[in-house]
């Protein structure tokens, strides 16, 4: 007798009943209906497929666009006792052969794979050959252009259902708009789908802003008051470092999280936060997917997210036990500017891809009509060095390039050397007395880079080699003798780029193809930053509003906890009330700022305002010691 998926919840997950919209996407699954499934984060998407899944004969094909959410997602399965396969990058050809058989023959229920991966003709053919019963599109909002993180590759999820034509698709995301999930459902070819949207509202969670100098000083208060788990947001590697280094030397336990650490340290991170052995995880914006910790009371973006669903979606892994809950974003004025900064100046226009493919041509000697099919392989700082060109806006033109299948790039494109010095200022001084030879290069890389002997920090060898007047090659060879004394901890990571020319040469025409597109593409990234931004300055409209309406969903109520409905809930004590308080506290001796905040129950912006008064009027002053004092 078939099990039904009610069966299916209660033996493999422990539940009685499905919540939200589950049910009835399940039901048309199992009807052979398409599907388009809007479910907020900690909506509970992954049940959406793998129950009906499991109800049905066959095996699951499963999209996902990161190999950690695939690994959690096939180890939570495996978990249960279910035959989950995840054909992820670094696998040899051989085993890959092997995985694809055991799909076709080893009544496994799931194949987890990226879209990049989907587009190997083998894995290709051998889909064809197994006995699909569900197609499954995970964060399907990566197929879309006018999605925040579309990624080209999602495109060949179409193929799929050119091969099964008879196989239901189901795809999946928790931050699509309108716009975006009409285009989910034309790129997936959809017939009269069942589209799902349940509210993306999240009401125990408080959305808040806060400008902040001293932002650290704030995260500490934040946490200090905090019971249970926490996630900080940070943008760059080093940043997560920085705060989780500085929570621990306040008390509070934090470790951090980024692309650049081992997989057996991310897992031993990982279950530290998870165990509750370490309440703050400090962690770049890919953290978190996938991951299931119901008790995160706290969600703080130490910057500016580039949309407003990266934001959201990371907000959204707070409070998914149904308890109160906050997610904060701490911001001032230089983060507005460094956010412009990072995300717009960066983007290369239709004249500067075609001065980069040109350059690229000229480099390699291609002549026009020729160079389809070609293999190079050459040093990407040689290259910007050469025709003095920004490497930042030259590693995103050849991106495009690669996305618009003009070229195509070696994976590791990205990867850089890391240098990170072990020993004591002393301690090098005596290395360097004995070991003069090494002393010139290793002095340009403590004076190029900052905080190098606190953190592994990225070093461009070519830079290094063309300030010292010498080649990349001694100065790899300085880096290991040092690391051989146990001075310096070194990664070498070559800067060769592999790169294959797709069409022959045709210059202007080549660029013109796809000029159009480029240029929608960087007006939508502008757009998401505009709206991001307006939604960190906007003073009088509800957060939750804001949010929701971006969504596509008109609200009438305010969410009644978000920093803009306290204000406008909560009474304005009176300026002379706060005041007298103030100067009470001074008669008894000088204070700084947080001193008086935290001595005193008022409201911080209140007791700011009332201090700026107290100066205008020169019945305070600050001395020396930066502490505020009676006239």
């Amino acid at each position: 007798m078939s099990q039904t998926p009610k069966d299916i919840l209660l033996k493999y997950w422990g539940h009685q009943h499905f919540k939200s919209s589950q049910e009835r996407i399940i039901t048309a699954i199992l009807e052979e209906k398409d599907v388009l499934a809007l479910l907020p984060t900690g909506g509970g998407k992954s049940v959406c497929f793998q129950v009906p899944a499991m109800v049905k004969e066959g095996i699951c094909i499963v999209v996902s666009p990161l190999i950690a959410l695939i690994q959690n997602q096939v180890d939570s399965l495996k978990e249960k006792g279910i035959k989950a396969i995840a054909l992820t990058g670094g696998i040899p050809a051989s085993e890959v052969n092997d995985l694809l058989d055991n799909c076709v023959f080893g009544n496994y229920k799931f194949l987890y794979l990226s879209p990049e991966r989907l587009q190997q003709e083998i894995v290709q053919q051998r889909i064809q050959q197994m006995n699909v019963n569900l197609i499954a599109v995970d964060e399907a909002h990566c197929i879309s252009q006018w999605g925040h993180d579309f990624r080209p590759a999602y495109l060949t999820c179409a193929k799929l259902r050119s091969f099964l034509p008879e196989t239901p698709v189901i795809a999946l995301t928790a931050t699509a708009t309108l716009q975006v999930s009409k285009d989910i459902v034309d790129c997936l070819k959809f017939i009269n789908p069942l589209i799902v949207k349940d509210s993306f509202a999240r009401k125990n969670i408080a959305l808040q802003v806060y400008w902040e100098e001293d932002k650290r000083y704030r995260l500490k208060l934040l946490c200090a008051t905090i019971k249970k788990s926490v996630i900080v947001y940070a943008r760059t590697r080093r940043l997560t470092q920085e705060v989780a280094q500085y929570m621990n030397a306040n008390g509070i336990s934090a470790t951090y999280f980024h692309g650049g650490i081992s997989k057996a340290e991310k897992q031993k991170k990982l279950q530290s936060w998870l165990n509750n052995n370490i309440q703050i995880m400090v962690a770049t914006s890919a953290f978190g997917m996938g991951i299931d910790k119901a008790d995160v009371e706290l969600v703080v973006h130490y910057q500016i997210p580039d949309c407003i669903e990266n934001y959201f979606q990371e907000a959204g892994r707070a409070g998914r036990d149904g308890q109160p809950a906050k997610a904060i974003l701490l911001t001032n004025a230089a983060d507005i500017n460094r956010l412009k900064k990072q995300f717009l100046s960066v983007l290369p226009d239709t004249a500067y891809l075609k001065l980069v493919y040109n350059k690229l041509n000229n480099y390699f000697q291609i002549p026009y009509g020729a160079g389809h099919e070609e293999k190079f392989q050459y040093n990407f700082d040689a290259f910007c060095s050469i025709y003095k060109l920004n490497a930042m806006l030259t590693y995103n033109a050849l991106r495009i390039l690669d996305q618009n299948s003009v070229i195509a790039l070696s994976e590791n494109f990205s990867r850089k050397s890391t240098v990170q010095f072990l020993t004591t200022k002393d301690q090098l001084f005596n290395y360097f007395e004995k070991n003069q030879n090494l002393v010139p290069i290793a002095q340009t890389v403590l004076r190029t880079y900052g905080g190098i002997f606190d953190f592994e920090t990225k070093v461009n060898l070519a830079l290094i080699a063309k300030k010292v007047n010498s080649s990349e090659s001694k100065v790899i060879q300085v880096l290991k003798q040092l690391q051989k004394d146990e001075i310096i901890k070194f990664e070498a990571k070559h800067n060769d780029l592999d790169i294959t020319f797709l069409v022959p040469r045709e210059d202007d025409v080549t660029i013109n193809i796809f000029a159009k597109k480029v240029k929608e593409r960087h007006q939508l990234k502008k757009d998401k930053i505009e709206d991001m931004l307006a939604y960190v300055k906007n003073k009088t409209i509800c957060r939750n509003k804001v949010i929701l309406e971006y969504f596509g969903e008109q609200v009438q109520e305010e969410c009644g906890i978000c920093d803009i409905c306290m204000q406008e809930n909560n009474s304005i004590t009176p300026q002379e009330t706060i005041e007298i308080a103030l100067l009470t506290l001074l008669k008894k001796g000088n204070k700084s700022s947080r001193e008086l905040i935290a001595a005193v129950s008022y409201k911080e912006n209140e007791i700011l305002e009332v201090i700026q008064q107290l100066l205008e009027d020169e019945k305070v002053r600050i001395n020396d010691l930066n502490e505020y004092e009676l006239t």
